[in-house]
């Protein structure tokens, strides 16, 4: 493990609040029906191969990747579907989906796969592969993990950084499986080396997880060309040109890839899954996810099928008389949940329940820009979120991209945290990314 602690320039020391951090994985108990959404990953939605009264086993296809930037979709229970059609997403859309009605007989241990030997398997059947499972990246992006083992023509990649930094303050899924997980994740690590090419791994963990360091270090094979490299604690670490900077001193050009830089990025739960899914032939029907906040009874970190119902979810958690919202994710970058009608995702990393106290109430006063420059020594990819703030309240998208290069910005939310006349600066930047697409596809 590298001693010193390594970083990037600027960012955030939000307070941590990490309190399931010692909390193991617990299974939550079986919602009578889940709700698996076809579109739970960055790019084409899955295309649904099954149709109502259908009798599926859990583990089973049910939905085909839409592309070649897509995955498909798995039951996560036993039971008949009851219906192929429109639910609500976390955004609070309507979108296609699968229901699945659980077969309270059915054996939960049960699981549709068949083992295969990765080995054998060619590096453009092995990336085939890990399409087949379902899995994206389960840090919240949920970008198609096969998409990212496939190297671009022409770029080569020199280093697979695992990333176990979890920097966004109450999350700890990322902890639980490093410290439960570890193994899991080095079979996934050994997967991505296959996959890219690339020579060596680092796993990158910040130094407010000792324990997590340990047990990664105690889980690498001796000789393997893997790594464990200790972070220092700030936000945004676990950002990818975050971690481009701080472990291989690289910048990832403006506009560009991880690729461009000679890395490829994965989160630890992610090569976890695959490092368990892969070898067994299995898809993504499950996830951990950290419920926590002020607001809930049980907190803690709990491993539970894609699709449950947020308010079955919500009902085992156990939500506090003065609970006032609930995060889909953490406090930094999640978005606040609109109903209790949504199901989990492949991207949920976790619910944040807050009371009163712990959230500002009532009517938060924005005051005009003091140009203190806060945002500016905040940001961590060396914008301007002062002049972008200003140019989107006067919906100047176009000139946001154009001269102060919005589309670098990676929506952290460093500079609304700083911002001492409460400007919503990452909501305008969302707002304008989202106006600029639409126009975009208008044309």
């Amino acid at each position: 493990m590298n001693s010193s602690a390594k970083t990037f320039r600027h960012g955030v020391h939000p307070p941590e609040c990490k309190a399931t951090a010692d909390a193991a994985v617990t299974r939550i108990p079986w919602p009578d029906e889940v709700v698996v959404l076809l579109s739970q990953h960055t790019g084409a939605p899955a295309k649904a191969t099954v149709v109502k009264k259908q009798q599926v086993v859990r583990g089973e296809v049910i939905a085909e990747a839409g592309g070649f930037v897509s995955v498909p979709m798995h039951a996560p229970v036993t039971g008949t579907v009851s219906a192929v059609d429109l639910a609500l997403n976390p955004r609070g859309e309507l979108a296609p989906a699968i229901m699945i009605k659980r077969d309270p007989d059915a054996d939960p241990e049960a699981v549709h796969g068949s083992p295969r030997d990765v080995d054998g398997l060619s590096a453009e059947e092995l990336i085939k592969a890990v399409q087949d499972t379902g899995v994206v990246g389960l840090g919240g992006a949920a970008f198609p993990t096969h998409v990212k083992m496939k190297v671009p023509e022409g770029k080569k990649i020199d280093t697979v950084v695992v990333n176990g930094c979890e920097c966004e303050p109450y999350l700890t899924t990322d902890y639980r499986v490093m410290v439960e997980q570890a193994d899991k994740i080095i079979a996934g690590i050994r997967i991505a080396l296959r996959a890219t090419g690339a020579p060596q791994a680092v796993i990158a963990v910040e130094n407010n997880k000792p324990a997590a360091i340990e047990a990664m270090m105690r889980a690498v094979p001796a000789g393997a060309p893997i790594s464990v490299c200790s972070l220092a604690t700030k936000y945004p670490q676990g950002a990818e040109k975050m971690l481009s900077t701080a472990i291989l001193n690289r910048e990832v050009p403006s506009g560009g890839l991880p690729s461009d830089a000679g890395m490829a990025c994965f989160n630890v739960a992610t090569l976890a899954q695959l490092g368990e899914l892969l070898p067994a032939g299995r898809g993504l029907i499950e996830r951990v996810i950290t419920i926590t906040g002020g607001g809930v009874e049980r907190p803690g970190n709990y491993l539970m099928p894609l699709g449950a119902p947020l308010r079955h979810v919500m009902e085992f958690a156990g939500i506090r008389p003065d609970a006032r919202k609930i995060i889909n994710g953490g406090p930094m970058m999640g978005a606040s949940v609109a109903s209790l009608d949504v199901p989990l995702t492949k991207g949920t990393t976790g619910l944040l329940v807050l009371r009163d106290d712990e959230i500002r109430t009532g009517r938060l006063e924005v005051y005009p820009c003091i140009r203190c420059a806060r945002c500016v020594d905040a940001c961590p990819v060396f914008l301007n979120p002062s002049a972008l703030g200003l140019l989107g309240r006067k919906a100047r998208y176009e000139d946001m991209a154009e001269q102060y290069h919005l589309y670098d910005c990676i929506e952290c939310g460093c500079c609304s945290y700083v911002c001492p006349s409460n400007i919503p600066l990452v909501q305008y930047f969302r707002i304008a990314k989202a106006m600029l697409r639409e126009r975009s596809a208008s044309k």
